[in-house]
């Protein structure tokens, strides 16, 4: 492919109708190329893309084409109807996440105090903060890349949250919070879906462990009971398969209540216990 894949003078409604990629896809890179909105690519179907608008669009096709995520393309993701700016810095939100925010949101008392961990983009703590503006939000990343991302989408979205740089617990001296919430890495080392999709794109700290896929997940059950409140919730995400592992891990740490709930896909995707 070459950046002259789309020939000048072709039309909107040309390119929607004969797309070279999935529909969506498409319609996404056609409206970014042109700074056109859906309805604008409906409305202006007969506009003739000039020579620069024709090769902006090949080389956003080309990106695409050799497997670069959209969402990297385009900056942006929504989540939890909510746009977000994303970059390689951080994982792309996904609808499956939505599930762990849900969770928190049925936990969170009223003027909670909320922990999210790994905040990488800010997906769950805007979320929340956005869909509880009473909540006390606080939400920390050890990569300053990704935190400056969330600061830009919290301002984005208009709202208030406390921004921390910390390994895990360790900036967080002794604050509790009525909840925690966490996306942590949980894939493990060598596995085939790091190298496939999307996941080639995305920064791998954010996504494995580097290990057998559950040692963050231990990480924030072994601290979790020093910052949470009596009667708190921990929630976390984790792997199609480790449902069962997160459960005996807060077993094994005194948590009650241990449970887990499916996704979009009816995969146990969350696990989640109480604090005493």
């Amino acid at each position: 492919m070459t950046a002259t894949l789309i020939p000048a003078g072709s039309t909107v409604g040309a390119l929607q109708q004969r797309p070279l990629l999935d529909a969506v896809d498409n319609r996404i890179l056609l409206g970014h190329a042109l700074g056109l909105s859906r309805v604008g690519l409906i409305t202006q179907s007969e506009r003739v893309l000039t020579g620069d608008e024709a090769q902006r669009l090949s080389c956003l096709l080309e990106r695409r084409l050799r497997g670069e995520p959209v969402a990297y393309i385009v900056g942006q993701r929504e989540f939890f109807g909510l746009p977000f700016a994303v970059s390689d810095a951080v994982l792309i939100p996904r609808p499956d996440t939505e599930v762990l925010v849900e969770l928190a949101l049925e936990r969170l008392p009223p003027g909670g105090r909320v922990l999210d961990m790994g905040t990488g983009s800010g997906a769950i703590a805007v979320a929340l903060a956005h869909t509880r503006p009473d909540a006390v939000v606080t939400a920390l990343d050890v990569s300053s890349a990704a935190l400056a991302v969330a600061r830009r989408n919290a301002s984005a979205n208009g709202v208030n949250i406390t921004f921390m740089a910390s390994d895990w617990f360790s900036a967080l001296g002794t604050e509790k919070f009525d909840l925690i919430v966490s996306n942590p890495p949980y894939i493990a080392s060598g596995d085939r879906h790091l190298a496939e999709g999307d996941l080639r794109f995305e920064p791998s700290s954010a996504l494995t462990d580097h290990a057998d896929g559950l040692s963050a997940l231990r990480s924030i059950v072994a601290g979790a009971a020093r910052h949470l409140a009596p009667k708190a919730w921990l929630l976390m995400e984790h792997g199609y398969d480790q449902a069962a592992a997160v459960r005996q891990l807060l077993a094994e740490a005194n948590f009650n209540q241990s449970q887990s709930w499916r996704d979009l896909a009816d995969i146990e995707r969350v696990s989640g216990a109480r604090h005493g």
